[in-house]
């Protein structure tokens, strides 16, 4: 049984996720509005106020709410979140007693009623309750209030003004009198990251297929060589395919093949040799002292390195042996090698999560993780998470981040949306999406719309990957070199965050028949790559970097709205930031095989300015200045010309 009954109730705080069961996610900048529904019965006003303490505070910080809508009884307040980690959070109310007398008293003030001896005489032991309640100089400013009100006990009008003045009110409203301070629980947490989390170019690579000599593997010294280009086309992060000791039992030969010979590389996610695990580096790249050196010459240059976290072991790894009991054993007493039907890898063997030493086997993958983060890696792209247990997430980016706060991991999970989202509410940074097969117009605005405006986008982070080495898309197979345009526009200005794997500048599209899979995969041997070849896109994406890094609109991912386009080949939409001042439309031809024209409505709010009136924008692909109202005719030809427009609405 209850010791009180429940007067003030609180409800429906936003952000929150699951009721606060997961964090919120956030930039470092930001300022995250918190909302409630605020109540009690009866006709007296209630205050409202949020407490939060910053990371590593033990204090918390009170601010009032603000009421929006006295009908809805829904109340606001703001946070700025200046410095990475975990923000917690709560509402506390209760019934603002001093405000609620101010209400009564003024309705008996505007009656003329003629005998408010005992209202005032509430309202002065109202006062002197706080003044008791209060210390310091809330105490003395509460009795020079007391002050001015008795001297007006014989002019009712004239305390009202002073009872009801701003200032009278604050000072009251602050303090609980009544007995019914209620807080919410369980306290919420926003999670603040680094700007990388939300914003960042990606390119994958293979760091053996980075040699400058035909015939020669790649070495970390290539792949520092090749870093001049990467940043020239405004790439931020440069994340590499597995680059550890690649073992030789069931090594995969080309396209897959069962049979190998010496001289084939293997899959680099066939972690584990005689030279090592997981904390150790294929030997033809290089040596620990050499990748240390790519990752400073990353740094100089502004970029970041991922490396790829690949939960699996070739036949020869290290722990096979160590650790045999990692393994799932068939009753035969083999080890089962990975399958994802009709695939199969008969070169990897996966973890048992469900091993009685689960403890240790946990602690060893997060060594792997330290052992790299404390040479300079601070992001992680993370293969198949979805095959492991969630609970193992949760424990390992928590504990990571207890560590190294600024550690950003990124999930690749192409699976069920409740698992992708469950993945994302457990700590991912990032997710891999959909994004690669949405290819009309209906099925990227009705996806885009799933992703910015429903719950998911308070924790679920999306990295539009165009291609990957597992996946070549078939409108990239079908769609040649005006495709790859199309598809590239489209990632790097729908998502702040978005990504390309080796080979897209050059419009590689060759597919093994019938699959989503390249013929030859670089997975399986070494691509020798004229990076300069005539028909590359590598002007176009330098350009739509510039752009992305220039126009804060396209650094954010919910402020998107889709604009009315009389053409389905065509797709437009208008991205802006919170103060208005930028805004950027984007205009893709979806249709690679060639012209498409329409007219545009753009409605006067969504870019801010007046109905029947014009304005300029200016094409940040070509540079050219188009006149722009309301209605508006655009023709794009994906086959001679470049396949959309970036405009950046010009201020009047």
């Amino acid at each position: 049984m209850t010791t009180r009954y429940e007067q003030v109730v609180i409800e429906d705080i936003r952000p929150s996720i699951d009721g606060g069961r997961f964090p919120v996610k956030g930039i470092v900048g930001d300022l995250v509005a918190v909302e409630a529904t605020v109540f009690r019965h009866g006709h007296e006003r209630i205050y409202a106020a949020l407490e939060w303490a910053a990371p590593g505070s033990a204090t918390h910080r009170h601010v009032p709410m603000t009421l929006l809508n006295p009908g809805l009884d829904r109340w606001r307040s703001h946070v700025r979140l200046e410095h990475p980690g975990p923000y917690r959070f709560t509402v506390v109310a209760w019934t603002d007693v001093f405000a609620s007398w101010v209400d009564e008293f003024r309705k008996r003030v505007l009656a003329a009623q003629s005998d408010v001896h005992s209202e005032i005489a509430e309202g002065l032991s109202i006062v002197t309750r706080a003044m008791d309640a209060a210390a310091g100089a809330t105490r003395k400013q509460l009795a020079a209030l007391l002050d001015g009100l008795q001297s007006l006990g014989s002019d009712p009008p004239a305390l009202l003004d002073l009872a009801s003045s701003a200032p009278a009110l604050e000072l009251l409203s602050g303090i609980a009198l009544n007995g019914d301070k209620t807080s919410h629980e369980p306290e919420l947490v926003v999670l603040a990251e680094r700007t990388r989390a939300r914003f960042g170019a990606w390119y994958e690579l293979f760091v053996r297929s980075q040699s400058a000599v035909a015939g020669r593997p790649g070495t970390f010294a290539d792949a520092e060589a090749r870093l001049a280009d990467l940043h020239r086309m405004g790439f931020d992060v440069v994340y590499l395919a597995p680059i550890h000791p690649i073992g030789r039992t069931g090594r995969k030969g080309p396209n897959n093949r069962l049979e190998s010979s010496a001289a084939d590389p293997g899959s680099p996610w066939a972690i584990g040799s005689e030279d090592g695990g997981h904390m150790a580096v294929e030997p033809s790249l290089g040596t620990l002292d050499d990748f240390d050196r790519f990752v400073s010459a990353a740094r100089s240059m502004g970029m970041e390195i991922a490396l790829d976290l690949a939960i699996q072991c070739s036949p020869d790894h290290p722990w096979v042996r160590e650790h045999p009991d990692w393994f799932y054993r068939r009753p035969d007493g083999t080890i089962r090698y990975a399958e994802n039907p009709p695939k199969k890898y008969q070169d990897i063997y996966p973890l048992n999560f469900d091993t009685p030493d689960w403890k240790n086997l946990w602690q060893a993958l997060r060594e792997v993780v330290v052992f790299w983060a404390a040479r300079g890696v601070r992001i992680f792209r993370v293969d198949n998470p979805h095959t492991k247990p969630l609970g193992f997430w949760s424990w390992l980016i928590e504990t990571v981040q207890l560590e190294h706060s600024d550690v950003i991991f990124l999930a690749e999970a192409f699976t069920r949306p409740p698992m992708m989202q469950a993945l994302a509410k457990r700590g991912f940074t990032q997710s891999y999406t959909y994004f690669t097969w949405r290819n009309t117009k209906l099925e990227l605005e009705t996806y885009l719309t799933e992703l910015t405006a429903t719950e998911s986008s308070l924790y679920f982070r999306p990295n539009f990957f165009a291609n990957t080495p597992d996946i070549l898309p078939p409108i990239l197979q079908r769609g040649g070199r005006p495709a790859f345009k199309s598809r590239l526009l489209l990632a790097a200005t729908l998502s702040p965050t978005y990504g390309i794997y080796s080979g897209f500048e050059l419009c590689e599209n060759a597919a093994i028949a019938g699959r989503e899979e390249y013929l030859d995969s670089e997975k399986y041997e070494i691509k020798a790559r004229d990076w300069n070849n005539p028909g590359n896109i590598k002007d176009l994406i330098t350009c739509v970097n510039r752009a992305r890094r220039e126009q804060a609109a396209l650094q954010q991912f919910t402020n998107i709205r889709f604009l009315p386009i009389d053409n389905d080949q065509l797709i437009a939409y208008v991205k802006w930031t919170d103060d208005g001042s930028n805004r950027v439309i984007v205009v893709v031809n979806l249709d690679p095989r060639g012209p498409h024209e329409a007219t545009i409505r753009v409605p006067p709010e969504a870019v801010a300015m007046p109905a029947r009136t014009t304005y300029w924008v200016r094409d940040l692909l070509t540079g050219a200045r188009y006149e722009w109202g309301e209605y508006n005719y655009v023709r794009l030809d994906a086959l001679s010309g470049e396949p959309g427009h970036i405009l950046r609405v010009e201020p009047n």
